[in-house]
């Protein structure tokens, strides 16, 4: 029997199949575009359903004997449904502007300390209830036939299967769920004059939703969860380091952090895969996606391999890039500010501004890394994923930015791993977590932090840390 784990993206899917005792044999990927609704931005629902189903089809018409399936997602955007799951509107995105007015409704009513204690995120409108308000205050013809809410991973679990469950990592992303007790919390939802009941039912990572022509589908995670879990970082010891179109670090705590403490800092906590554990996102709205853009607007002809290497100073570039390109993440949630890039000169060409770059997002997780110090951390070392973990000298970076050893990871898709995982162990292939990581959790390089080049970045990061405050009365 194989198993597979289904990753769906904001722009993209992709399922990954292996075999009976782990091994990767094949994948397949489906694309769907971004689109600016009346509103906002959004994904055409029907074309991304057509897409995972076109990858499921192509892989299960492959491999026959695909077993169970494990499915993750990207979080906060959501899908309203009549009673038949038939969408109403568009998926509304994360990034989407709408639901400012109404997350300060909530805080208004409730304060920022009391959503924060319970749901463990710091108000903000990225998250999917706010949204889920303005609906129901600007389109309440739209809304009065709304019969369910779904988040993106549950909505394609229950056209898999009719079953509407959604897991505990996935359901905190809507700013409605009580972290601490695992269920939908009645006090936001009336605050938010939202009934719950249109919401999935809340069940723990890894739990079987049913069946789909014959293959048990499984629940995993929210996407960070996922990798996190494909990384093997089960405890406080080790950290991810998610190098993909978002820059996002995870560290995983072995109990509650103080909540007062992470929301000072805009920082989430989300439950963890393992009962009483919870993790944390720090993050960058542009990790990868700002060195693609360094690529298409500086590197004409070049690749990113190319444009790495054409850099050939020992030293950093001397250039402040604030990476705040789609607005700023942690620590700061500021959807207003703005990307910079100062110190150009006449003499500045591509690669010193495409290094630059990749230098601004290791500053911004620096800074980061030093919020997160009060909350507990105990992390020494960090698991890369993503499509940056390929590149060695980003890598590199990394390790000497933040002082840190980093081990990027065989495959850079350790969301689909993760859900492979979570699948093994719902098909009884493995026992647990631990038996999967020793098979499936394949290391490639490691990368020490170097003391001389650590001491140079810290140089330039002493006045990276004024950049924000500067530039943002500016924009």
């Amino acid at each position: 029997m194989k198993i597979a784990g289904l990753d769906i993206g904001t722009t993209g899917c992709k399922l990954t199949v292996f075999d009976e005792k782990g091994r990767f044999l094949d994948k397949a990927y489906g694309t769907y575009p971004m689109i600016s609704g009346a509103f906002g931005r959004e994904i055409d629902i029907k074309e991304m359903t057509d897409s995972v189903f076109s990858v499921l089809s192509r892989m299960t018409v492959k491999y026959k004997d695909i077993g169970c399936i494990g499915v993750t997602s990207f979080g906060e955007s959501f899908v309203i449904t009549d009673g038949n799951g038939e969408p109403l509107a568009n998926a509304v995105l994360y990034t989407d502007p709408r639901g400012a007015e109404e997350c300060g409704e909530l805080v208004k009513k409730l304060g920022t300390s009391r959503i924060a204690k319970i749901t463990g995120l710091y108000p903000h409108e990225m998250y999917s209830l706010p949204k889920l308000m303005w609906f129901r205050k600007n389109l309440p013809g739209v809304f009065d036939r709304v019969r369910h809410v779904f988040l993106i991973a549950d909505y394609i679990v229950y056209k898999l299967t009719g079953e509407a469950l959604i897991d505990h990592s996935l359901a905190s992303r809507t700013m409605a769920f009580d972290i601490k007790n695992l269920c939908w919390s009645r006090e936001i939802f009336e605050a938010a004059v939202i009934d719950s009941s249109l919401m999935s039912r809340p069940v723990p990572s890894g739990t079987s939703a049913g069946f789909w022509k014959g293959i048990r589908i499984v629940n995993v995670a929210h996407d960070q969860v996922a990798a996190a879990i494909g990384a093997g970082v089960f405890d406080g010891s080790t950290a991810v380091d998610g190098a993909g179109t978002v820059q996002c670090l995870t560290p995983v705590y072995d109990s509650l952090p103080d909540i007062g403490v992470m929301s000072r800092n805009r920082f989430c906590v989300v439950p963890y895969v393992f009962p009483g554990k919870y993790a944390a996102y720090a993050f960058s709205y542009t990790g990868g996606a700002l060195i693609n853009w360094a690529l298409s607007c500086f590197g004409k002809g070049e690749t990113h391999e190319s444009l790495e290497k054409a850099y050939i100073a020992n030293d950093p570039t001397g250039l402040l890039v604030l990476p705040h390109f789609a607005g700023a993440a942690t620590p700061y949630m500021d959807t207003g500010s703005k990307g910079a890039i100062l110190g150009l000169t006449t003499e500045t060409g591509a690669p010193e501004i495409y290094r630059a770059c990749m230098e601004g997002v290791c500053y911004e997780m620096l800074v980061n890394y030093d919020a997160l110090k009060s909350s507990g951390v105990r992390f020494g070392s960090l698991r890369a994923t993503g499509g940056g973990a390929k590149s060695r000298i980003w890598m590199q970076m990394k390790a000497d930015v933040l002082d840190l050893p980093i081990t990027a990871l065989e495959t850079s898709d350790a969301g689909t791993v993760g859900c492979a995982m979570s699948a093994g162990i719902a098909a009884g292939l493995f026992k647990d977590f631990n038996e999967a990581a020793e098979i499936m959790v394949q290391e490639a390089d490691t990368y020490l932090p170097r003391p001389e080049m650590h001491e140079k970045y810290m140089e330039i990061y002493e006045r990276y840390k004024k950049l924000y405050g500067a530039v943002r009365p500016l924009v």
